[in-house]
């Protein structure tokens, strides 16, 4: 095993009150790709910054090879003094360091570099850190939420550029997805201690299951000595002086350790507040356009919601899928084309830039809208503190500034207030940024249980497949062009639908061409035989297209089966690419076979 390039050990911080960190460590050698992962509070980006050195722990140590570079994603970049992006890039480069390497990040980002610092929106200052920091490729890069504001192209890159990399990684992330692909080690910070499990995040969560359940048995076991002592503290004490004060002070260090014993933070309870039933036709759009000056937007594009539909919008940045939605939902009016709004819609919406929230607003008042101690929840009256526990807030938070709150307590306040008011239409714009994984759990159970309708914008790939029940995204992917369409089934569906829709296209060029094919074949024939390896082929195709028809009907069978989707879609979406890869392999041994055939019937005449 290779030495550590750094290492945090037993460290200790608290900026008053319970500590944030008590004994956390972290350790990293060249090579690893860690992700850190940990509620929402947990000291997940302070103990990165102590990492980065930009915070100094109270106590324990901290160990950095001197010869090794490490680079920190900040959320918030200082631009001062770069008069563009490119000059802030290349101000994170090294003596030996290849400048090449910024303009290829930043090409890749959405970036040119001759943007203005002072002009550039949250998500591409965060692009324009994320040039900088990876431009060098350190000995150690750490990531704080690399893919906040990143769309769903941009994500799939960066995930090669990090699969690949030489770096050493620690990152930040509420992307399943993401983690899955890059991490091979998991840290996790609980309570202000660190766990480590030397596998990548697909395991985490089933480890972490069984770590808790293991604590619990063994609170349980030591409930259950404390009553032994207690019961031999009243009936028992006949023995000896000594051994009974020994016996006294083991007792005392039990209750003193059951009584402090702090059990994980708890899980956000809530449910979505009835409203009266919409209509079953929620929208219904008859060929909406919508162009800004000569670049078209959306071209004709038409589709119909009912009650109960789940609809996720996906698509790179700047390709409309905010102007979509808001042309669907009624705040703003085609160029050409119809919407109508069904009956009874209470619409309430959860947006990407936290638009709603006055930071001065404390969280009682917010939650209340100044109506006082109390708000109505599903036609019951519920003290506003009571109401803010269920959501993991503590009740001295209420007269708090919202400004207090990290960005993940922000989404989840406003989470809470969402779920208060009765809803039948739930229109999400990137929901999941800055949830921690419990948080956006709870919000994907509400979400695919919701008994209205919900339109949602995320680029969170894990969950768009375990919510949705139809995905519009671009006709064109990598350069959209206004059209748009509606695929069946989740992101994993759609790419799958994607895929067999090309090679479909490709098909039919390819008969196209067969004419012109088979006469040239066929006049060049008359002069020659059928070669070796066109008569084995002749005769072995017909075998092998059983074989694959049979590949095919085994799939069908376990396809079959109408919860195999709910209960595993990954197998679900791995049965159906390889259905398509088969299906296009028998394709093309039947009009291969067919050509043959028709050559072998020309030659005999």
């Amino acid at each position: 095993m290779a030495p550590p390039i750094l290492k945090l050990d037993d460290i200790f911080l608290s900026f008053g009150g319970a500590p944030l960190l008590a004994g956390a460590g972290l350790q990293i050698e060249p090579g690893d790709k860690i992700c850190l992962v940990g509620r929402n509070g947990s000291g997940k980006s302070t103990l990165l910054k102590i990492a980065a050195g930009l915070v100094e722990a109270q106590s324990g140590e901290v160990f950095r090879h001197p010869s090794s570079t490490v680079r920190y994603l900040e959320q918030a970049p200082d631009f001062a003094d770069f008069n563009t992006v490119q000059a802030y890039a290349e101000a994170g480069l090294g003596p030996g360091d290849d400048p090449y390497r910024v303009t290829y990040l930043l090409s890749h980002l959405g970036l040119s570099g001759e943007e203005d610092p002072k002009m550039l929106s949250g998500g591409e200052s965060r692009r324009a850190a994320l040039a900088r920091v990876m431009a060098p490729e350190p000995d150690i890069l750490l990531l704080d939420e690399p893919t906040n504001h990143l769309d769903l192209p941009t994500i799939e890159w960066l995930e090669g550029e990090l699969q690949k990399t030489r770096s050493a990684l620690v990152l930040i992330s509420h992307d399943r997805r993401f983690l899955e692909k890059v991490s091979t080690a998991t840290v996790w910070l609980d309570r202000g201690t660190s766990r480590r499990l030397d596998r990548g995040f697909a395991h985490f969560e089933a480890w972490r299951d069984q770590v808790l359940e293991a604590e619990e048995l063994e609170q349980h076991k030591l409930g259950k000595s404390i009553e032994r002592e207690e019961h031999w503290l009243r009936y028992g004490v006949t023995a000896r002086r000594k051994r009974n004060m020994r016996r006294l002070g083991e007792l005392q260090t039990m209750r003193s350790n059951y009584r402090g014993h702090k059990g994980p933070q708890g899980t956000v309870q809530a449910t979505v507040s009835d409203a009266q039933e919409s209509g079953k036709l929620v929208i219904e759009a008859d060929k909406i356009t919508k162009s800004f000056g000569e670049r078209a937007i959306v071209t004709p594009f038409s589709i119909r919601v009912h009650r109960g539909d789940c609809i996720g919008l996906v698509g790179p940045n700047g390709a409309g899928k905010t102007t979509l939605l808001k042309m669907l939902t009624g705040q703003l009016s085609p160029d050409s084309g119809i919407v109508k709004l069904g009956t009874n819609l209470e619409i309430a919406t959860l947006d990407q830039k936290r638009e709603d929230l006055d930071l001065e607003d404390t969280l009682a008042n917010y939650l209340t809208d100044g109506r006082g101690e109390n708000l109505l929840v599903n036609g019951e009256q519920r003290h506003v503190t009571g109401y803010m526990k269920e959501f993991l807030f503590q009740p001295e938070q209420a007269r708090t500034p919202i400004r207090n709150l990290s960005g993940g307590e922000r989404a989840r306040l406003m989470l809470a207030r969402i779920l208060s008011r009765p809803t039948n239409l739930l229109i999400l714009d990137e929901p999941t940024n800055d949830l921690d994984i419990e948080t956006l759990d709870l919000l994907q159970e509400i979400v695919a249980g919701f008994p209205g309708t919900v339109i949602l914008v995320s680029h969170d790939r894990d969950f768009l497949d375990r919510t949705v029940t139809s995905t519009i995204a671009p006709a064109v992917p990598d350069a959209p062009d206004g059209r748009w369409i509606e695929y069946a089934g989740g992101y994993s569906d759609m790419l799958v639908q994607r895929k067999g829709a090309l090679e479909e296209r490709k098909r039919a060029e390819k008969a196209a061409e067969k004419p012109k094919t088979q006469q040239a074949t066929a006049s060049a024939s008359a002069k020659v035989k059928l070669s070796f390896k066109q008569k084995f082929a002749l005769e072995n195709l017909p075998k092998e297209m059983a074989k694959t028809e049979a590949e095919i009907a085994k799939r069908e069978q376990v396809m079959a089966d109408p919860n195999l989707f709910t209960r595993d879609p990954a197998a679900f979406n791995r049965l159906a690419g390889e259905m398509e890869k088969l299906r296009a392999s028998l394709t093309d041994m039947e009009e291969e076979w067919l050509e043959l055939e028709m050559l072998r019937e020309e030659l005999e005449g």
